[in-house]
């Protein structure tokens, strides 16, 4: 039996939409920077463990202020991954940044992280949505645990810190000082007000003297270059905080000890490699220039428009791209030695020579 003309008038224009949408989309993506994408038994281009590693809901549970513009904040969440002393995590701000701050709780308390973080006035604005949309009862969203700042064995360790630099060094003295370890920390800051979790590391060292409080409206600078030459052969000398302080601690240490840092900004890049080069975007067909005085990703950006990043200082590893030929020029403080060898973070690393190719 033949459809009434009204339901047939209706088909045939809800048939004729539906193939309109279905061209325009086909349209769409033949228009895309990557169209066509070759057929690769195995899509690789910016994949890594940290990527590939699901995000994890954790719920705030106790914010606290231990210092003058600094917010300690309490996550919980189910079956979160174990950590060591010196470890740090990513978090992704309501906004969608993705920050990372050192953990300061404790390694055995499971299921909850602890993290602290500085409001910084001028910065680029991750700070503040910490400090101003992180409250109790609030959910965000984490990505597991890396350390890249370890604990490592030494016969004794002297730690020099600056304000809120003390957040991954504190879970190292509560660890050292548990085992009896031969430890001591310079710690300075603005003053006592602004310095983090004073209290209890004035604790951790208050029988043995073994930490020395240096804030800088009483009693000025730290003598790091003092402190530093008192040490023994063999010293593991870790330090944290403003980049004047880690390059005084860098410039005076002695010969036989181990410097270990950790950075909040992105070290000066090296001179080496800072010329124009050229970047082969081998999956999309296209070929693009990268001047003197521009980032990879804004070169590639410029023809996938789409690719992913947030940080662009070398340290989230959200824009890490798989390397096919070249030789890079590393300049982030966040890929492991085995992630180097065949990846590169392109909001900051640049080419060694003339023509890199990336699997993008």
């Amino acid at each position: 039996m033949p459809l009434p003309l009204p339901r047939l008038r209706t088909v045939v224009l809800v048939t004729g939409a539906a193939l309109l949408a279905k061209r325009a989309l086909r349209r769409r993506i033949q228009d895309s920077p990557l169209w066509p994408l070759p057929a690769l038994e195995e899509p690789i281009s910016g994949r890594s463990e940290r990527r590939s590693a699901a995000a994890r809901r954790v719920l705030v549970t106790e914010r606290t202020t231990p210092a003058e513009g600094v917010v300690r904040l309490r996550l919980e969440g189910s079956s979160l991954p174990a950590w060591q002393p010196g470890a740090h995590l990513d978090l992704v701000l309501p906004s969608g940044l993705v920050r990372q701050y050192s953990l300061c709780g404790d390694p055995a308390e499971p299921d909850t992280y602890t993290v602290a973080t500085r409001l910084v006035e001028d910065g680029r604005g991750g700070s503040r949505e910490v400090h101003e949309l992180l409250h109790e009862g609030v959910e965000a969203e984490i990505h597991a645990p890396r350390n890249r700042f370890p604990l490592v064995e030494a016969p004794a360790y002297l730690f020099v810190v600056g304000g809120i630099g003390i957040t991954p060094v504190l879970p190292m003295l509560r660890a050292l000082s548990a085992a009896g370890a031969d430890w001591r920390l310079l710690y300075g800051g603005r003053s006592r007000a602004s310095m983090p979790f004073l209290d209890e590391v004035e604790k951790l060292g208050a029988e043995s003297g073994r930490v020395t409080v240096v804030p800088e409206d009483e009693a000025g600078r730290p003598d790091t270059a003092a402190a530093v030459a008192d040490t023994a052969q063999g010293t593991a000398v870790y330090c944290c905080g403003p980049e004047p302080l880690m390059d005084a601690v860098a410039a005076a240490l002695p010969p036989g000890r181990t410097l270990h840092l950790e950075r909040f900004t992105a070290a000066t890049p090296s001179s080496a490699g800072s010329g124009p080069f050229e970047v082969e975007l081998r999956r999309s067909g296209r070929t693009v220039r990268v001047a003197a005085d521009q980032s990879v990703l804004a070169a590639v950006r410029e023809e996938v428009p789409y690719v992913s990043y947030s940080c662009e200082q070398g340290f989230c590893g959200t824009c890490q791209q798989r390397v096919l030929e070249g030789e890079i020029d590393h300049r982030d403080e966040l890929l492991t030695d085995s992630e180097r060898d065949d990846t590169m973070l392109i909001c900051v690393s640049r080419c060694r020579g003339e023509r890199i190719v990336l699997d993008l």
